[in-house]
């Protein structure tokens, strides 16, 4: 199982009957089609859409239907079509349970940076800024470390901001952590069988321990 799968699989666990969810675009997608049968979860899109369903097959893409990432998608019976500024409102206004994001950078105070890179073109930071500080529970998933090694959750980050302790939960494929509130730290909740504490604490900033330390569930 690879990295990406390990992270979307944990993720999926974060869904609780009832939830209206966002999900971020690029892995987070990935969540819907992991969706427990007989598990009542509402996808929202920013772009105006209440009720997003797995991924089409081939015989099943409709190019009019398309998330925030402009990725075709299905609805659920049910779903509702609205305007993106209902759709922002929806999200400023505290109605959404849980964003689960991407991430290039968090900060152990839960400060996330995940929109762009310097010198790069950037398409636009879609709805991160209003999700991270609207939604109820903020989970950002990424990869452990960037492609070179280096670490991707730190004291601080070095990318711009997307928002300011913000992040509840960070999902590695190597470990699970909680953020603590008012910027005191993460704690490492979860970890891969296969990667040591003493591993994790080589390229992660300082984390504290739990009590209940668990394999990571997946």
């Amino acid at each position: 199982m690879d990295a990406r799968e390990i992270i979307v699989r944990r993720a999926a666990q974060e869904l609780k009957d009832g939830m209206y969810v966002n999900l971020g675009i690029g892995m987070p997608t990935m969540i819907a089609n992991l969706i427990p049968e007989g598990m009542d979860i509402v996808l929202q899109s920013e772009n105006g859409l209440l009720g997003i369903g797995p991924f089409p097959t081939d015989d099943k893409v409709d190019p009019d239907l398309i998330n925030a990432g402009k990725q075709t998608i299905t609805t659920v019976p049910g779903a509702s079509f609205f305007s993106s500024a209902d759709s922002f409102a929806m999200i400023r206004g505290g109605h959404i349970d849980l964003s689960i994001l991407g991430g290039m950078e968090v900060s152990v105070e839960g400060d996330l940076a995940n929109y762009m890179i310097p010198g790069k073109m950037v398409k636009g930071m879609g709805g991160a800024m209003d999700l991270v500080g609207g939604a109820k529970y903020v989970v950002v998933i990424q990869t452990h470390t960037s492609k070179d090694g280096s670490p991707k959750i730190l004291k601080e980050c070095e990318l711009p901001l997307t928002g300011k302790r913000v992040v509840n939960r960070i999902i590695t494929e190597q470990a699970v952590f909680d953020v603590l509130p008012q910027g005191m730290g993460i704690v490492l909740m979860e970890h891969h069988p296969d990667v040591t504490v003493e591993q994790l604490r080589e390229n992660t900033a300082p984390f504290e321990i739990s009590p209940d330390l668990k394999p990571i569930s997946i």
